[in-house]
This record gives structure tokens, C-alpha cells and sequence, in this order.
């Protein structure tokens, strides 16, 4: 039987929470039972395993992510989509490291289709649109910003870009303006 004010979504927001706090590998029933004063046998009305609740985390996380990029690029065409896109990734990547993590995980054929990873994927290429990519070229483009984007906030996150002077705000910037002027110039096909 469920307990009293334990759902789902109460469950999967809070695994998010912990796996902000401590790291998504440190998520386990167990501890979110803990979280709630509860049994561990308890959380099983709502959760299959781990493995579920981390898949919630990633689809909530992704629904997050594509609400804020959504917003951030309101109005907004060519690079200033871009950068706008690019910033809010980066600031939800930085402000919730557990649910990025989570983000990282891979979804079954059917989760994927059904998750707001496809609003992701429409969003990135309605900018690539404005820089008039079509297919394939589009699909490499989309490779390639989110390598980079993910490229970045893992290394900046892991502390990869502590052994140089210059800031990272600056490197980031100058990133954007690369990644601009390369889908503005994107190369003749072979």
C-alpha cells in the first residue's frame, strides 16, 4: 500500500535533489527511503529499481533543460540562438550536476521518442535552420554542438580548465563564436 504523500513525482524530484547534492551514482532507493523516514520495501509501490528512478531523473531533467532553453530562445534567430541555447545548457548543467548526469543516461528507442529530448532535437535544428543546413549536413551540425557543449561543461565541471589563467567565461565565449562561425561556413559536401 502507498504511503501517505509519496508519489512518483515526489520520488523522482527529490532522487534529482540527492543526485545534485551527491552525485547520481550515489542515488539508491535506499537512500531516498531514508530521505522520506520510510522503508526501503516501501518505495518499491512506486519504483521498479534504481534504474527507474535514475531514468525519471533523466526524463525530468530533460523536460528542465528543454523548458529553459525553450524560453531562452524566444524571438531569437542565428547566433543569438545559439548562444542563448548554449548558455542555458551550460547553466543548467552547471546549477544541477546530478540531473545533467542523469541527462547522460541511455534511454530505450521508445522512452527516447516519448521524452523531451525530441524538443531538444527540434529546437537545435530550427537554429540550424537559420543557417540554412539541411540534411545531412544538419545532423552532423547537431553531433557536433552537443559534443561540444557536453565537451565543455564536463571538463569545466571536472576541473579541467583550472591549469590555465584565462577565464572560462572567455573560453566559452570564444567557443560560441567558433561554433557560429563554423555552422556559418559549414564546408561543401565531398
Amino acid at each position: 500500500m502507498p504511503r501517505a504523500g509519496v508519489t512518483v513525482e515526489r520520488l523522482t524530484l527529490a532522487g534529482a535533489e540527492l543526485a545534485d547534492e551527491v552525485g547520481l551514482d550515489n542515488v539508491t532507493v535506499a537512500a531516498l527511503a531514508r530521505h522520506f523516514g520510510v522503508k526501503d520495501a516501501s518505495l518499491y509501490f512506486h519504483l521498479r529499481n534504481a534504474q527507474d528512478l535514475r531514468v525519471r531523473i533523466a526524463l525530468l531533467a530533460l523536460a528542465e533543460l528543454a523548458d529553459r532553453v525553450g524560453a531562452a530562445l524566444a524571438g531569437r534567430a542565428g547566433k543569438d540562438a545559439l548562444v542563448a541555447f548554449g548558455n542555458a545548457y551550460r547553466d543548467y548543467a552547471t546549477q544541477h550536476p546530478g540531473r545533467y548526469a542523469a541527462m547522460q543516461i541511455d534511454l530505450d528507442p521508445e522512452t527516447a521518442a516519448a521524452s523531451a529530448g525530441v524538443r531538444h532535437a527540434e529546437m537545435t535544428r530550427a537554429i540550424l535552420r537559420g543557417y540554412r543546413l539541411a540534411e545531412p549536413d544538419q545532423t552532423d551540425a547537431v553531433r557536433m554542438m552537443h559534443s561540444t557543449f557536453h565537451g565543455f561543461v564536463s571538463l569545466e565541471r571536472t576541473g579541467g580548465f583550472r591549469h590555465t589563467p584565462r577565464a572560462t567565461d572567455d573560453s566559452w565565449s570564444r567557443t560560441l563564436d567558433a561554433l557560429d562561425a563554423v555552422l556559418s561556413n559549414w564546408p561543401s559536401p565531398r
